[in-house]
């Protein structure tokens, strides 16, 4: 259902508002460079920082722009168990393919809440959808047994994005939950070897700045050409490895300004990079081919 790359958007900011016109602009860019979907509103957009009518906006406008072509996978997520339903329920309204909703962050939730935090969220949205397990960022890990009984009791509870960076779990989370079951990588520097183990694309923060590259490899690892998805890969590992040097989406908006996407503009409390960060982010654009000229395509 959700396969290739999908593009965990940034959202872009100027003078502590959405930039509208720049958002719209990656969306269309986005779909032109070829990327196989759309995620916006989560952690690379900066989701808990967002109002309700921004986060409403992002999602519609995403919606409207891809227009059927390519899903859009609406970040629904919240710690609060609430807030994650109206979201999913909006997302539903307002037409999107599915909701990613990631672990509920800070609160630590035991399995137990867990499973009934998804559960309330997949039956409220009536959307397919996709959990986000990410420990690093929301301190909590969404074992393998709780997935294995919200897939039992939710039948649109279709897929994974792993942000574990462990590929230990791919091969296991195949078998236990299905070969169509999508399990997605969150981790752009182990795609390709995911996909190896049985994964079936990236969330991609890369696809960004490089977004018909990243579908280009997602594609290629995709059909079974290692040759071509490892070129692609080595092209764009400094990238990748550049772009969570600090906190992300923070490398990720610097150098969507390099190329003209976007301001260098965080909400607090995130801020924008150091120079030494800077440093690196500009090298390893070069490094990986992209100027702003080539940023639509790449």
């Amino acid at each position: 259902m959700f396969r290739g790359s999908f593009t965990a958007l940034i959202t872009p900011f100027k003078d502590g508002a959405l930039d509208r016109a720049a958002f719209e602009a990656l969306v269309a860019g986005q779909i032109g460079a070829g990327s196989d979907g759309l995620a916006p509103c989560g952690t690379t957009g900066e989701a808990p920082t967002l109002d309700f009518d921004e986060h409403s906006w992002l999602v519609e406008t995403t919606v409207r722009l891809c227009a059927g072509k390519i899903p859009v996978l609406a970040g629904c997520g919240s710690n609060a168990t609430a807030k994650a339903v109206r979201l999913a329920q909006h997302a539903a309204k307002a037409g999107a393919d599915g909701v990613l909703v990631v672990t509920p962050y800070y609160n630590k939730p035991t399995p137990e809440g867990l499973y009934r935090h998804f559960k309330a969220v997949h039956d409220a949205a009536g959307l397919p959808l996709v959990a986000y397990n990410i420990p690093g960022r929301s301190a909590v890990d969404m074992d393998l047994e709780t997935m294995v009984r919200l897939r039992q009791d939710c039948k649109n509870f279709v897929g994974l994005k792993d942000a574990t960076g462990d590929l230990k779990r791919v091969e296991a989370q195949g078998q236990a939950l299905g070969a169509d079951f999508c399990l997605l990588s969150g981790e752009d520097a182990t795609a390709v070897a995911f996909n190896a183990l049985g994964g079936q694309g990236c969330i991609s923060v890369t696809a960004n700045v490089a977004p018909g590259l990243v579908a280009e490899m997602q594609a290629a690892s995709l059909r079974g050409d290692e040759k071509a998805a490892l070129e692609l890969q080595d092209r764009l590992m400094p990238l990748h490895e550049a772009l969570f040097v600090e906190t992300s989406p923070g490398p990720v908006k610097y150098a969507a300004s390099l190329l003209g996407l976007a301001e260098n503009e965080l909400r607090l409390p995130l801020v924008p990079v150091g120079r030494a960060t800077e440093r690196l982010v500009k090298a390893a654009l070069e490094a990986s081919g992209i100027t702003a000229g080539q940023a639509a395509a790449s």
